[in-house]
């Protein structure tokens, strides 16, 4: 995906032009599009674009637009964000309680539930303190397992004049970076049409409306996830069995191309085929085993047998355990795997080196 989004011919003008299916709500009459003070908590792979997209498109778009208040646990990423677009765009919070307090809209992009319920409780004590008499909306876009939604739905609801809204977004830190999420709400109508609004298109593409079930939004990026997980099991798979069978994995590559070329297939299959399992700059694998945790966790809940999600999960611990030994001999090569070294997992079990494709037979191309 992040490469095709990458290769688009054209695709910037759809950050200033959304389809008129873009967004599911009609423009709020007020307060709209006006010159609230939002807050961002979250600066990580996805949030840092999220949020340096979310000020640019403000500052150009809403009259008035106030600094984004950013904070993130290690201030100095928020600092990078602040010297990157100046003080005009982005001030640095010192704590989520300054967070809560002065904005009327908070998004939260943040690594796992345990810290997604810390910051929230945190928000909930500090706006029991102050009494809010304006609006707020909280804005959640990590995922998350849907019953920890319902817990922080429950958390700010005991607030006065205080909304949440789950809104997930789907597509790789490079989408983050164009734009091109697309982003899934659940929760209060009339909060979830204000945040589309603020949403499309500074950071994302399209909105779908989920409805008014806090968790709905969460079990939808859950499925989502793993379609794109079972995907990736697929390729591993198929990519493995062409080694195998000393074809290689390169000329199955050309085929998906040729005849389903889907953005994550062609993207993630680009990573296995050239051994590019760089986790700073996609999608991390402890992330992918989380979320794989929570996949399967609902499945099991819901009496839904899921085996190829079962083994991508296997084969992700495998990689890891791969990629540990390879740091304890210093012999790794990324700091940190992408969820796509599952393939690692499927070589190993067929016998073949699981990083290093180029120690596998493969056909050789005559003249």
């Amino acid at each position: 995906m992040d490469r095709a989004l990458h290769e688009r011919p054209g695709h910037a003008h759809l950050l200033h032009t959304p389809q008129t299916d873009s967004i599911p709500f009609s423009r709020p009459t007020t307060p709209g599009q006006h010159a609230a003070q939002i807050g961002f908590c979250g600066l990580g792979a996805m949030g840092y674009p999220m949020a340096r997209n979310l000020a640019k498109w403000r500052r150009e778009h809403v009259p008035g637009s106030l600094p984004i208040l950013v904070w993130n646990r290690t201030k100095s990423k928020a600092e990078e964000l602040r010297k990157e677009l100046g003080d005009d765009l982005i001030t640095v919070a010192d704590s989520l309680e300054e967070i809560a307090n002065e904005c009327e809209v908070v998004f939260t992009n943040l690594a796992e539930d345990s810290v997604v319920k810390n910051v929230y409780e945190a928000f909930a004590k500090a706006l029991n303190e102050s009494n809010p008499t304006k609006n707020k909306i909280f804005v959640e876009t990590s995922t998350i397992y849907p019953t920890v939604a319902a817990e922080l739905d429950t958390l700010l609801s005991k607030v006065p004049h205080t909304h949440f809204v789950t809104s997930p977004v789907f597509g790789p830190p490079a989408a983050a970076a164009a734009a091109q999420l697309l982003i899934v709400m659940s929760g209060d109508y009339r909060s979830k049409k204000e945040i589309a609004h603020i949403l499309i298109p500074s950071v994302g593409r399209k909105a779908m409306d989920l409805g008014g079930n806090i968790e709905k939004a969460p079990t939808f990026k859950l499925i989502g996830n793993s379609l794109i997980l079972g995907s990736l099991e697929l390729l591993a798979e198929v990519f493995t069995l062409s080694e195998k069978a000393g074809i290689g994995a390169s000329q199955v590559q050309q085929f998906i191309k040729d005849t389903m070329p889907a953005p994550p297939l062609i993207s993630y299959g680009e990573k296995m085929v050239q051994d590019n399992f760089d986790g700073s700059k996609g999608f991390a694998i402890d992330g992918g085993l989380k979320d794989s945790a929570h996949i399967r966790k609902l499945a099991t809940e819901l009496d839904s047998p899921m085996p190829a999600l079962d083994a991508a999960h296997q084969h992700m611990l495998t990689a890891r355990a791969l990629h540990a030994n390879q740091v304890r001999r210093g012999h790794a090569h990324y700091g940190v795997l992408d969820w796509s070294s599952l393939v690692a997992g499927a070589r190993v079990a067929a016998g073949l080196d699981g990083f290093d494709s180029s120690k596998h037979q493969k056909v050789v191309p005559e003249d």
